[in-house]
């Protein structure tokens, strides 16, 4: 438990990240499903939201701002970063070449 909890302090910090979180979700779920625009505006905006949500999970709720010495923690944030590209990166690919060779 941290120490700020174990003083009965509420952790707002936490909570106002979800809150962002939620609303950055919402707000993409709408323009997929309520907007006439083209699909790669949709997709870009999209991509907008999740990266600028992937950005807030990591300092919010992973604490990847500062190491002890009040540099960035680059090295856990550049691991983190390549995990979600090869995980966005192959799921991609999976899918194209699923749809490639089976012929959806």
């Amino acid at each position: 438990m941290s120490q700020q909890t174990k003083k009965g302090h509420f952790p707002w910090k936490h909570l106002i990240g979800f809150l962002i979180s939620i609303a950055l979700t919402l707000v993409a779920f709408a323009t997929a499903l309520w907007t006439d625009w083209s699909s790669s505006t949709i997709f870009i905006i999209i991509l907008i939201f999740a990266l600028i949500q992937a950005a807030l999970q990591l300092v919010m709720f992973m604490h990847m701002t500062e190491g002890e010495d009040g540099g960035l923690i680059s090295g856990n944030t550049l691991f983190g970063f390549f995990i979600a590209v090869v995980i966005i990166v192959g799921t991609y690919w999976l899918m194209t070449s699923g749809h490639m060779h089976m012929g959806m």
